[in-house]
């Protein structure tokens, strides 16, 4: 069963003295919590009252959190959203929903995803069977998601697999 909140940063400091946090964002696009009107911390909802990026951070204010103290007691916690709140494009899924995924290359199931690595020019799908694979997530090696059909169709050349001899 999917949990219906995703973390989706950590507050990392505090900005100002009104009570604002400074939260890294874990997203593929930052951008996108600032169109978030509310978010979870521990379990509790927050209405955001405004948000802004500052370089690679999110600035975010927070009802309730009104002062410096306010927001320091908020320091290093873990912010979610709601699946809900958000709507995913046609083939697109979030990383979350696709770890534990079968993966199949020419018809055979070579693992299952263990991970996504995030990185500045595609993402790297991790997958581990009987081998290990490291599959650049680009339109060449993997065929376009469909989240119904929970798996990850992909096309191996030689390299991808990282435990050869």
């Amino acid at each position: 069963m999917k949990d219906n909140f995703l973390p989706t940063g950590q507050i990392v400091n505090t900005h100002g003295l009104r009570g604002d946090v400074k939260i890294m964002p874990w997203s593929d696009d930052p951008d996108d919590l600032l169109d978030l009107d509310r978010v979870f911390i521990d379990g509790k909802e927050y209405a955001v009252q405004h948000s802004s990026r500052q370089k690679n951070m999110i600035l975010m204010k927070l009802k309730g959190v009104d002062s410096i103290d306010d927001a320091v007691k908020l320091r290093n916690k873990e912010i979610a959203l709601c699946r809900d709140d958000i709507e995913l494009e046609e083939g697109v899924m979030f990383i979350a929903d696709m770890i534990g995924l079968p993966v199949v290359a020419d018809g055979k199931e070579i693992g299952k995803l263990k991970d996504v690595i995030i990185m500045p020019g595609n993402d790297v799908y991790v997958v581990k069977g009987e081998h290990e694979y490291m599959i650049p997530a680009v339109q060449e090696y993997v065929e376009p998601l469909d989240p119904k059909e929970g798996v990850i169709k992909v096309h191996l050349i030689e390299g991808m697999r990282t435990d050869a001899d």
